[in-house]
């Protein structure tokens, strides 16, 4: 009973990827019943050509006796009817190309979308590399094994039943004999495919785990190096790549019996048809020409099943990499509610009441929170690492739900609003700072794409960058990226800050918004950020302390609840924790 249950697994999840992946055909139908009937007249060519060899033989009678009156008109008609099985089948070929191409073109239209939709929760719990072996490689996977598919294994069915039907018109004692020794490469087809599916999924998921190690390696090599981690890491890559290649192996190794069984079982095919139909020509029951075509209709009738069981094989591969990829269109996207309004009027006020929030069941972190800001107010997050400072700024922005209570901005429940018109409200610079592939120019207007030059230019010259982007070789068309480029930490974080310059959100939220910036090019910006709060409500989170004095509320947090509130004054006088982390930055150990 227990090995029946995976399998029977194993089948449901095939036929479903199966019938999920023929969805995205439906909107080519027209160029699938083209296809279809290219491959059935490239069929019907196919099989005409063994009998027109056939009559060929036949008006052949010996050595200075052949009837050229009636061979001539016969090579002339199968001339034609090759060169319509060759132009048919590359008709064909374009079009379950294009079929095909533009399948996996809304695959990874659809997996991408699906990403960009997908809450921060999800992201954040699958590695990086996965989801991105899941968009190319899985799709690419599905892409070879649909090309097969469509290309042979409509035509090899077409092949088999018209072989059939073409030789019982031959004769009939013969075509059973093809027909009882058929079913061992059914048998050996369902063997083989039997056992490839399971493989090729453990395949897409070792390749998924060995994209998402390359990733997470070469993405922060400089940490690597710094810790000396490169054995570490080489041997979790060997480990890894092992275990990828001993998957492959056992995979290839199923997948590569097709071959050579089909084509044994082809053998006995033909062997039986050449025994029998010279015992039948010796009994005049047929010609020798008919004979001629009997053998090539034999060819052809046991080729297809070749095609079929590589076609199955390499399906397999296709729908364990398109269940992954289905698995990953299917997750929930939680979208905003249909009765969610848009937030025209954002006034800056905000409002957290008694609010409950975990990213584990498990483990508690934020409990009975309560937090009143009032327009223009800045509101400074301190604590000790991990007590809640960033999660309530998830939370602000609805990167993540709240578990219990309920976030106003504006007097509005922020369940209630749509989550673009919330978050549209707000300018965030985070201490990690994100570039994305581009010129500079285009980078700062990220958020405002229709920005004029001038009003970049003005930004940029607000974050203190204008200076050192108009030293680079060409000035705002630069082309930077988040990982590629010669720019200085501290460099990309005045372009982000440029970039939220440039929008002047009616809230702002910096989270160690100058933690890469020199000292002196630090005060600068913190003036310009001083000139930009002033009138809009701003939630500053900081570790140096001295950064957030002039704040209008200052929020000390200890293990995800308020345990002090008040400006600077009033919480040094309280002589609390603050005061404590106040005086930690100037302590002598």
């Amino acid at each position: 009973m227990s090995d029946k249950k995976p399998s029977a697994k194993k089948s449901s999840d095939s036929l479903k990827a199966l019938k999920t992946l023929m969805g995205y055909a439906s909107p080519y139908k027209k160029l699938f019943a083209l296809s279809l009937v290219f491959a059935l007249i490239s069929v019907a060519a196919t099989l005409y050509a063994p009998i027109l060899i056939g009559q060929g033989v036949d008006v052949i009678i010996g050595k200075g006796d052949v009837d050229f009156d009636k061979l001539i008109p016969i090579i002339i008609v199968l001339l034609v009817t090759v060169s319509l099985t060759a132009l048919c089948q590359w008709l064909m070929t374009v079009c379950t190309n294009k079929i095909t191409f533009n399948i996996v073109r809304d695959l990874r239209n659809e997996a991408f979308a699906k990403l960009e939709k997908l809450p921060l929760s999800y992201i954040d719990s699958h590695s990086h590399g996965d989801l991105i072996s899941r968009v190319i490689t899985d799709v690419e996977q599905v892409s070879d094994g649909l090309l097969m598919g469509f290309a042979q294994l409509f035509t090899g069915l077409c092949t088999i039943v018209g072989t059939l039907i073409f030789m019982l018109t031959i004769n009939f004692k013969i075509t059973l004999v093809v027909v009882l020794i058929t079913p061992l490469s059914l048998f050996v087809a369902r063997f083989v495919s039997g056992n490839t599916y399971k493989l090729f999924h453990k395949q897409s998921v070792a390749r998924g785990e060995l994209t998402g190690l390359i990733e997470e390696m070469t993405g922060n090599q400089k940490t690597v190096s710094a810790f000396g981690y490169e054995q570490e890491a080489q041997k979790r890559m060997q480990e890894l790549n092992l275990e990828l290649s001993k998957v492959s192996v056992k995979a290839i190794f199923f997948s590569s019996l097709t071959n050579p069984t089909t084509r044994f079982v082809n053998g006995l095919v033909y062997t039986g048809v050449g025994i029998v139909g010279a015992f039948t020509v010796f009994s005049g029951g047929i010609t020798v020409g008919q004979l001629s075509s009997f053998l090539t209709y034999a060819n052809q009738y046991t080729k297809p099943f070749n095609e079929i069981s590589g076609v199955i094989t390499e399906l397999q591969g296709a729908l364990a990499s398109a269940h992954r990829i289905f698995s990953l269109l299917s997750q929930e996207e939680i979208p905003d509610d249909r009765y969610s309004k848009v937030l025209e009027k954002i006034d800056g006020s905000v409002d957290v009441d008694s609010v409950d929030f975990s990213y584990t069941p498990q483990k508690p972190l934020i409990q009975g929170f309560d937090l009143h800001v009032k327009k223009g107010q800045r509101t400074a997050i301190v604590g000790p690492t991990g007590c809640g400072k960033t999660t309530i700024i998830n939370l602000l922005m609805r990167f993540y739900d709240t578990d219990k209570g309920e976030i106003r901005v504006s007097g509005e429940n922020i369940r209630e609003i749509t989550r673009k018109s919330l978050r549209s409200g707000y300018g965030m610079v985070l201490q990690e700072t994100w570039l994305k592939t581009g010129t500079i120019r285009e980078n700062i207007a990220y958020g405002k794409p229709d920005a004029t030059d001038e009003e970049i230019i003005a930004a940029a010259r607000a974050a203190y960058c204008h200076s050192f982007i108009k030293r680079l070789p060409l000035g705002y068309d630069t082309v930077i990226s988040d990982s590629y480029s010669t720019l200085s930490a501290g460099q990309k974080q005045l372009l982000c800050i440029a970039r939220v310059m440039l929008c002047i959100p009616e809230m702002l939220i910096l989270d160690e918004a100058t933690s890469s910036i020199d000292t002196r090019t630090e005060i600068l910006v913190q003036n310009a950020f001083a000139k930009l709060m002033q009138g809009r409500t701003s939630f500053i989170i900081a570790h140096r302390l001295s950064t957030i004095k002039e704040a209008d509320t200052i929020i000390v947090m200890k293990d995800g609840t308020i345990i002090e509130q008040g400006d600077h004054k009033s919480l040094m006088d309280k002589n609390g924790f603050y005061a404590q982390l106040y005086n930690s930055q100037f302590a002598i150990t």
